[in-house]
């Protein structure tokens, strides 16, 4: 899962809950904050934010209030559901992830990633994709369908940044404290079209219109395997996790759910109750987006203030950020 939990600097400050419910439900977010951002959510956050050097983004531009919010647990369960609707993509998921036997951990080293690409030194950032390339170049294999698939082909890296992409902007734009623009919402496309293409993923929009435009063409491609009913069926039932903190992640997964396109539900398994989502989907996933916040409220600040921002030299930079 793609998620950065690491940073509340394009938040507002939230005030510490202080009735015993609130106080329970703050508790079991922190919970599902632990399992996201690791054991001290405050160390991880310094690691990143507190490191000295340029960075490729500024943390307040479009990118950082994307990938700083809580609405991006929300968004990460659906970018999930959606990329698993890819079957090449899927079937590298399910035979070289190991995200069954170790689902936290794997959701940790992505958040790592997130939060290093848009918040770290520019040498971390370039480490860390250099790694993340390293890995997709050593898994191929067949589907069970019988089609051939590497992680590196850029087709598919193509698709899961799409649908990262599109997940975490519509969460933000649906649940984040402070919604963008449209035109913060094409400077947002184009800042991670950055991080997009030094992973290998070509060629990417640099417009949410372009960003529809280029998700909609893989649509024939896209359909239910068995793999993605089972990968489905794992993130929705809540993955293991202390007895207090499921309800949270059971209305953060509601509310991915509820963000899904109407097509997917039969695809995936899923039974398509408009209402249902409309009455509790939806309004779980702001309630859970809410304790999240408040539990990272309570993890202590740390960045750099005013950082030099030297977005990845390379062909791509000029037509990825304006």
């Amino acid at each position: 899962m793609t998620i950065d939990t690491m940073t509340t600097s394009a938040a507002p400050s939230t005030p510490s809950p202080t009735g015993g419910v609130e106080r329970l439900r703050a508790a079991a977010a922190g919970a599902v904050l632990r399992r996201v951002a690791g054991p001290d959510p405050a160390q991880a956050r310094a690691r990143v934010h507190a490191a000295p050097g340029p960075r490729w983004f500024d943390p307040d531009s479009p990118i950082g209030r994307v990938h700083g919010d809580a609405s991006m647990f929300v968004g990460g369960i659906r970018a999930l559901l959606l990329q698993s609707l890819h079957p090449r993509a899927m079937a590298a998921v399910a035979a070289h992830s190991g995200y069954r036997g170790d689902p936290w951990g794997r959701l940790q080293r992505t958040a790592t990633f997130l939060a290093t690409t848009t918040f770290g030194p520019a040498e971390d950032a370039a480490r860390a994709v250099a790694i993340v390339r390293a890995v997709h170049a050593r898994v191929s294999g067949t589907t069970s369908q019988g089609e051939p698939y590497e992680a590196s082909d850029p087709h598919l890296v193509r698709w899961v940044h799409l649908a990262e992409v599109d997940s975490f902007l519509l969460a933000h734009q649906r649940l984040g404290a402070r919604p963008l623009s449209d035109e913060e919402c094409d400077e947002y496309v184009a800042q991670v079209a950055v991080v997009g293409h030094a992973l290998g993923a070509a060629p990417l929009p640099t417009t949410l219109a372009g960003l529809h435009e280029a998700l909609g063409a893989y649509r024939p491609e896209l359909r239910g395997t068995t793999e993605a009913r089972e990968a489905a069926a794992f993130l929705l039932r809540t993955p293991p996790l202390p007895a207090p903190a499921r309800p949270v992640y059971g209305l953060l997964a509601a509310g991915g759910v509820a963000l899904m396109p109407a097509w997917t539900r039969s695809e995936l398994g899923l039974r398509y109750r408009p209402r249902v989502d409309a009455a509790l989907g939806r309004p779980g996933g702001r309630v859970a987006t809410r304790a999240i916040r408040w539990a990272l409220s309570s993890v202590p600040p740390a960045r750099l203030d005013h950082p030099e921002v030297v977005p990845p030299a390379g062909p791509d930079r000029a037509g990825a950020l304006r």
